[in-house]
């Protein structure tokens, strides 16, 4: 790839409102290096509930559409992440990310991302965090758009 696409590469990924927010341009520019372009056409699948994922994906261009099992959450757009559920705990997907238009990510899988970290443990520290803030982001985003289960109680 050249220089001047890992440059905008970055700069998308630096500058997403919703994306790894505690990454540097440095670490950023890490990651674009070891990342593998991917390219999914709309109604695509990036990632299939119940199947691992074995790696995550950073959205280049495009949107993609997080499918839940009690309906859609908000689009994913340039600079988030997906499969990061299924990456931190080496289990099945959650949900479905479906291609909404072309999309372009970055796939980075787990042994690629294990050895940045060995080499960068600051890397390593930030990619969790930002994780750990996108995640919380997201579960407070699903919780305020969830119907109330809870029924008040009867008063006398």
């Amino acid at each position: 790839m050249s220089k001047t696409n890992s440059d905008r590469d970055v700069s998308v990924l630096s500058s997403a409102k919703n994306g790894l927010i505690y990454l540097t341009p440095n670490d950023w520019a890490l990651i674009a290096d070891k990342g593998v372009r991917m390219q999914f056409k709309p109604g695509e699948f990036i990632v299939r509930k119940d199947k691992r994922t074995h790696g995550v994906y950073l959205l280049l261009k495009g949107a993609a559409t997080v499918r839940l099992s009690q309906g859609t959450s908000p689009a994913l757009g340039p600079g988030e992440i997906c499969g990061e559920i299924s990456f931190i705990d080496e289990l099945p997907a959650t949900a479905d990310v479906v291609a909404k238009e072309e999309v372009e990510t970055y796939y980075l899988d787990r042994p690629t991302l294990q050895s940045l970290f060995e080499l960068f443990p600051h890397l390593g520290s930030r990619f969790y965090r930002s994780l750990a803030s996108s995640l919380s982001r997201r579960l407070r985003e699903v919780i305020s758009t969830a119907p109330s289960t809870v029924t008040p109680a009867k008063t006398k």
